[in-house]
Order: C-alpha cells, then sequence, then structure tokens
C-alpha cells in the first residue's frame, strides 16, 4: 500500500535580539500551500529549502506513496516570530492534517533554531501539536539545521530528526534523502527508531562551528566513524552545534542517536559522543581578527587575495546587513580593489537606478535611520555614511545560486547596484540576505579574481562559495560589531541554561559520562 505522507514546515532561525519576524517575512521568501508546494518541490530550482525538494524527490524515486502537502513558510533569519505568524502557520497545517485522514508518517523541515515572542521552543511546540493530531501511530521525521536548539519535548514526539552534517551547509540534498531512506525503511519494519538526546552544557559561538576542522569537524566525524562500527544498529547521528543567539534554555550542543531498535545502544553512544565533546570544550573558542588589523591588510596590496568576513552583521544570523562601520574603515583609509558584499538597502539601490550607469551622486546609506536615541535596539549599529559614489552596474535581480549554500536555489534579490567609492565597490541589493555565493558579485559583471579584498556580509558559508578563489589561509573573520558578534561576553543573555562553557570558563558538568568508560 502507498503510504500517506504529510509534508509541512516551518524554518526560522531565530536571533533574540533581531527585529521581530512578522508575516511578510514569510509570504515574501517562501509561504506554499497543497499543490503548489508540491509542484516547487519537483521543480528544477526552487527557492525551498533543497531538503524538502530532495525528501520528496527521493520518495517519489523510491517507489508509490500519497503525499499531501501541508504548508511550508521560511523566512530569512530574524528575530522572534510574533505569535500571531506562529499561531497561523501550525494552525493551517493542523486543520491540513485533521482533513486528511491517516497517515502513515509526517515530515517536518524545520530549521531548529525558532524563538516565538511567547515560546522559547516553538520548533518543539509545532511537533507537540502535530503529534497531537495525528495520535501515536504516525511516524514523525524532521530535518534540522545543526545550529538547531534541540528540546527534550522535541524529541519526545519524534521518531527522527535527521541534521546536517556540514557547515558551510552543503549536504541538504542528501540530508532530506537520507530522511526519505529512512522512512522507508521504518514504514517497511515492525520496529521504530529509539532516539536518545545528551546535552552537554556547551553553547559555542557559530564561528567555531565549522566542520572541514576543528571540534565540531572531529565530533561529526567521530559520530559517524561509530555509527559505521556499530554495524546498522544506529540509524542515525545528529550533533546540534546550537545557535547561541537564540538565547533559550535549550541552547547547548545536543547529541541526538537513532538506534534502528535498541533504546540502549541509542543512549550508549549519545553518552560516548558528549563526553568526548565535553573533553575538548576548550577547543570551542576562535580568536577574530580585530578591524584595524583588517584595515592594514586591506591597505597592504603586496600579498595574496584575501576574505573578510563582516562577522558581527550576518544576515544568515540575523544580522541586518547594514552597518557601515568596516565599510567606512577602509573608504577612510584608502583601500584599494575592493570588493564588497552585499549592503541591504533598497532605496539606495533605487536611487541607483534613478541615475543609471555612470551617474555619480552621495550615496547615503541607512539615510532612513533615526537618531540613535530613537532608533529600536535592533538597529543600534546601522549608523549612516555617505560617500560619492559611481554607479557601474546595475540589475534587477532574479537570480539562480552557483555555489555553496545557494547553489541551485533561486533568490530574488530586487533593484541591485554596484556601486564605486574611491577603491571599493559596493554591491547593494534590495533583499536582506547574506553574501554566500559568488553570485552577489557576478550578476553585476564584477571580477571577483581582479579584486585584493572581497569582503562578505557572511558569518561562514561564505567559505564554500568563495572556496575557488580563497582557501582558508586566506579568510579573515573581522571583530566588528552588530548583531550577529561572535564575542559572546558583549551579550545580555537570559535564558541560555548556566554554567555553560565558554560563557563560564569554570563550568562544570555533574553529569558528565566517563569518557574512557563511555568508549569500552
Amino acid at each position: 500500500m502507498a503510504p500517506r505522507v504529510a509534508l509541512a514546515g516551518m524554518i526560522l532561525e531565530s536571533n533574540r535580539f533581531a527585529k521581530p519576524a512578522e508575516r511578510t517575512d514569510f509570504t515574501g521568501f517562501v509561504w506554499e500551500e497543497g499543490a503548489a508546494l508540491l509542484a516547487a518541490a519537483r521543480a528544477e530550482t526552487s527557492a525551498i529549502a533543497p531538503e524538502f525538494s530532495a525528501f520528496v524527490q527521493a520518495m517519489d524515486a523510491t517507489g508509490p506513496w500519497r503525499p499531501i502537502p501541508c504548508l511550508l513558510a521560511a523566512s530569512h533569519p530574524a528575530g522572534p516570530v510574533r505569535e500571531a505568524v506562529f499561531t497561523e502557520v501550525a494552525e493551517t497545517i493542523l486543520q491540513t492534517l485533521r482533513e486528511a485522514g491517516p497517515l502513515e508518517a509526517v515530515y517536518l523541515c524545520n530549521h531548529g533554531a525558532m524563538v516565538a515572542e511567547h515560546l522559547h521552543d516553538p520548533d518543539g511546540e509545532l511537533v507537540r501539536l502535530v503529534r497531537e493530531v495525528v495520535g501515536p501511530e504516525p511516524l514523525i521525521i524532521m530535518t534540522l539545521d545543526l545550529h538547531a536548539n534541540i528540546s527534550e519535548r522535541m524529541v519526545r514526539d519524534l521518531d527522527l530528526v535527521v541534521g546536517y552534517r556540514t557547515n558551510p551547509h552543503v549536504d541538504m540534498i542528501e540530508r532530506g534523502e537520507e530522511a526519505a531512506f529512512s522512512l522507508r525503511r521504518s514504514l517497511a519494519s515492525d520496529a521504530r527508531p529509539k532516539l536518545a538526546l545528551v546535552k552537554p552544557p556547551i553553547a559555542p559561538a557559530s564561528v567555531t562551528l565549522l566542520t572541514a576542522t576543528g571540534p565540531y569537524a572531529d565530533l561529526i566525524d567521530y559520530g559517524q566513524r561509530r555509527q559505521a562500527e556499530l554495524g546498522g544498529s544506529i540509524l542515525n547521528v545528529s550533533i546540534f552545534g546550537n545557535f547561541i543567539f537564540s538565547d533559550t534554555p535549550d541552547n547547548t550542543l545536543s547529541v541526538v542517536v537513532a538506534a534502528r531498535e535498541d533504546a540502549a545502544a541509542a543512549q550508549d553512544l549519545a553518552d560516548e559522543i558528549a563526553a568526548l565533546a565535553w573533553s575538548m570544550r576548550e577547543r570551542f573558542q576562535r580568536r577574530l581578527t580585530s578591524l584595524d588589523e583588517a584595515v592594514g591588510l586591506a591597505c597592504d596590496t603586496d600579498r595574496d587575495p584575501v576574505i573578510f568576513s563582516d562577522a558581527g552583521d550576518n544576515p544568515g544570523g540575523g544580522g541586518s546587513g547594514r552597518t557601515t562601520e568596516l565599510l567606512e574603515a577602509l573608504y577612510e583609509a584608502g583601500a584599494q580593489d575592493v570588493l564588497y558584499g552585499s549592503f541591504y538597502d533598497p532605496d539606495l539601490a533605487a536611487e541607483g537606478h534613478a541615475g543609471g550607469v555612470g551617474s555619480v551622486f552621495t550615496a547615503r546609506f541607512n539615510r532612513n535611520r533615526g537618531a540613535r536615541e530613537d532608533a529600536p535596539p535592533w538597529e543600534a549599529w546601522d549608523e549612516p555614511f555617505a560617500a560619492e559614489a559611481e554607479v557601474l552596474a546595475l540589475g534587477e535581480s532574479d537570480v539562480v545560486g552557483l555555489g555553496g549554500l545557494t547553489k541551485g536555489r533561486r533568490m530574488a534579490l530586487g533593484k541591485t547596484a554596484a556601486l564605486r567609492l574611491g577603491g571599493i565597490v559596493v554591491v547593494v541589493i534590495s533583499d536582506r540576505t547574506q553574501t554566500s555565493d559568488p553570485i552577489f558579485f557576478q550578476m553585476l559583471g564584477l571580477d571577483i579574481a581582479a579584486a585584493k579584498t572581497v569582503v562578505v556580509k557572511s558569518r561562514g558559508h561564505f567559505r564554500a562559495g568563495f572556496a575557488p578563489w580563497f582557501p582558508p589561509e586566506r579568510v579573515y573573520e573581522v571583530d566588528t560589531a552588530g548583531l550577529t558578534s561572535p564575542v559572546l561576553s558583549r551579550w545580555p543573555f537570559k535564558h541560555i541554561p548556566r554554567p555553560s562553557y565558554p560563557l563560564d570558563p569554570d563550568a562544570e558538568w555533574l553529569r558528565a559520562p566517563d569518557l574512557g568508560q563511555a568508549r569500552q
């Protein structure tokens, strides 16, 4: 019999300190229901989450099934979602589930680090509500970003969690396929997966959670190796690094292990991995490049080309995309051969379009920002800056990503402009999104290889997109101010469990498993 599988999700990474996520943040990005959702998942290129498309296409390829598409709503990273928006999304999904009749499974595609005005854990609440409607029998499987904040409530009502394994995120298709294959396997078996969750009190900044090298990479690799060594008894190992700016009671590193049948096997391996994480906790810190160091390097052109991450203003973590600290410092220092992308300022982009290519005008960044004392807290670092600019290129940009996080994914960037400010060419966009993909420069005819310094408003995902030009030794994370500054001592966290490392360097874990014993 073809299994009846409901499809739904709500994707938001919440930065507690950023502007709240409104309904328009979702409807302007992804809000797909019913047949339109299924069509988007099966399209060659789409704006929806790649893991969602991969799940649907893998189910299509592996046998008959009856998809029940509910709603997939997604926003760029932002602040806590408004209560009314979460309620609307949840109720839309639940109503479709009520009308669907008996189901064999539900697939949920979330990010996992969502916060709501009224809830610390709306991801877990959505899982709870879905379970309440569909009952105990259907399998519920969920894919999540590796920056998810995992709650006990979430795991209690799920049958399987599949988390990303790469940061920068380049394995979304594989994880969607894995979720589909695991669902097929579980539906063909009489045994339900058994989940174990262990949360060592480590709450690191995202700059320490790369998966090519470093402590997180070692944990991911260890988990996959141990899964292989255990000879098929373990269905999935997912290690979630947390998203520190969510500031919730569930903010810690989380180890989730799914065993095919044996709950004890899942618990033993989760304990083992958590013990290893705790033993290497001091490695979850990272030195940033100071602003002065970055400016000095940019002004020294007798060196190989480099790329800077404007780490404090990453729209991919809820940043405004509008801070001017690094841009102004480079401009005042007279830096040359710099590509800077991308500044989110629809008014500035529109002014460039009004003047046309070749026009010269005074570019006023953040022209509509109020006086400092009147600005909302999430605009605290969006200082005005003005400089004479020449319009080099213009675009009305609906593009498809070329590499890394957004490869093959449609992006509607609105009016775009390339503005020359002295020795700096600034890309201005009309959609608040991180510059993780070379398409942001190439869509305007800019040659990345010709620049001595490239600056991106992105935390880490640019590493994959710009790898052809910049190997790791030529990547610099600059200590700039903004909503995503990874210097954790600057933030008034209220809800993160304490003590947690590295916020509390002397933190102890009283329930820490013995590493040597766990490995036996």
